[in-house]
């Protein structure tokens, strides 16, 4: 897999290979599969995306009682016609929180790239395709522009809170959003690049601190968070704005703050949120 966006983005320029196929032709060569292979795969895990936020049990909450119920919430404040963030922004933000609570009561969810962080891009993929009328096949080609930068933050720093604190969960999945809906919307390599730059930038530095040690609690909300920050994201890298500093810079700094983080704040549940006294109190 490429270990650099700036490599991907230098390929479709210079070969005039979309982003999306340049990760699937490495993938298939990887795997030594053939594209039929590749793309039933994608399908699998595309229409797993669907269940976990079609299937989602507003009465359903998950064995601790922390997590549970608020997607419902967030759905009935819409239908008052109140919302401040409503059309596409309020999709995005109640699919988010819908399929992380759907994790959070162990339902079937699709690690993008992690359990802690699967609300992002199924909310942001999702609900681009129902506003903007994608097809099944775009909606695939852009999953693979999603795990190639997964696949490349991957290599070159982390995807797990437990070594870079939730910027690596919450932070490589907003990116890896980011960069599929630039791709949904016709952007370039190097636009999807500056993308999850532009994502991931806003979310260096948080800490992984889940309340009693679960994958809930500040887990889920930051799914919101990381999935709008997406949207907003690539309609800055489709308006023209760049990141001052390059993509692949950005991950290397993401991988510099995650080691220098106290274990504490680094999916130990003993720092920040956790040991807050509401927090202890929820952990005995």
């Amino acid at each position: 897999m490429y270990d650099s966006l700036k490599n991907i983005w230098e390929k479709e320029e210079r070969d005039h290979i979309p982003f999306w196929r340049i990760v699937m032709e490495e993938d298939m060569a990887e795997q030594d599969i053939p594209e039929e292979v590749s793309m039933q795969t994608m399908a699998s895990m595309y229409g797993a995306m669907k269940e976990s936020a079609d299937e989602y049990d507003p009465c359903l909450k998950s064995n601790s009682g922390l997590s549970g119920t608020d997607g419902e919430k967030l759905q009935k404040y819409r239908e008052t016609g109140q919302m401040i963030c409503d059309g596409f922004i309020g999709d995005v933000m109640e699919r988010a929180i819908k399929v992380a609570e759907s994790n959070a009561c162990m339902k079937r969810i699709v690690a993008a790239p992690t359990a802690g962080s699967c609300g992002i891009v199924p909310a942001v993929l999702l609900t681009a395709q129902e506003h903007f009328g994608f097809s099944d096949e775009e909606m695939l080609q852009s999953l693979y522009v999603a795990g190639g930068i997964g696949g490349v933050i991957a290599a070159r720093a982390f995807i797990a809170g437990a070594q870079g604190g939730c910027q690596a969960e919450i932070g490589s999945a907003s990116a890896m959003a980011a960069g599929a809906l630039v791709s949904l919307k016709g952007g370039t390599g190097r636009e999807i690049s500056k993308a999850c730059a532009l994502a991931l930038k806003n979310l260096l530095g948080l800490a992984c601190d889940p309340v009693a040690g679960l994958v809930e609690v500040p887990c889920v909300k930051r799914n919101v968070i990381g999935a709008v920050n997406a949207v907003t994201s690539a309609d800055l890298s489709l308006a023209g704005i760049e990141s001052k500093i390059p993509p692949d810079e950005v991950i290397d700094a993401m991988k510099s703050i995650g080691k220098r983080m106290d274990e504490s704040i680094r999916e130990t549940g003993k720092g920040g949120l956790a040991a807050t006294p509401t927090g202890i109190s929820y952990s005995k």
